[in-house]
């Protein structure tokens, strides 16, 4: 899973439905991987403001990176210059973790 598809997964569980502990989840135990892919600046700009940005640093961080600022960046002020499209596109594309999670939730997990 790269952190592109986990700063978009909450927890559905009974316990974290309904509380604020439902997002970001949280990573233990977790072997990285670099992946290549293919860098795509439209893509990179357009995707931007989807980002839950204090979540995304805050799991780069937790995983060892620190090349991205804690500071939520005003993209409609600056524009981001080509090293800083680089390093969120080295954290958000090129970091895997364990290929593809299991979301499913066993049965006494599902709200009712």
């Amino acid at each position: 899973m790269r952190l592109l598809t986990h700063n978009l997964l909450a927890c559905h569980a009974k316990g974290c439905g309904s509380s604020s502990n439902n997002f970001p989840l949280k990573l233990q135990n977790v072997q990285l991987e670099l992946i290549e892919a293919e860098y795509n600046e439209t893509f990179l700009k357009g995707f931007l403001p989807k980002l839950a940005w204090p979540a995304f640093v805050s799991t780069a961080r937790d995983l060892g990176d620190t090349s991205l600022p804690l500071q939520t960046p005003n993209f409609l002020e600056q524009v981001p210059d080509e090293a800083f499209l680089q390093a969120l596109h080295h954290v958000l594309l090129q970091k895997e973790r364990c290929g593809i999670p299991n979301m499913l939730l066993a049965e006494h997990e599902i709200p009712k």
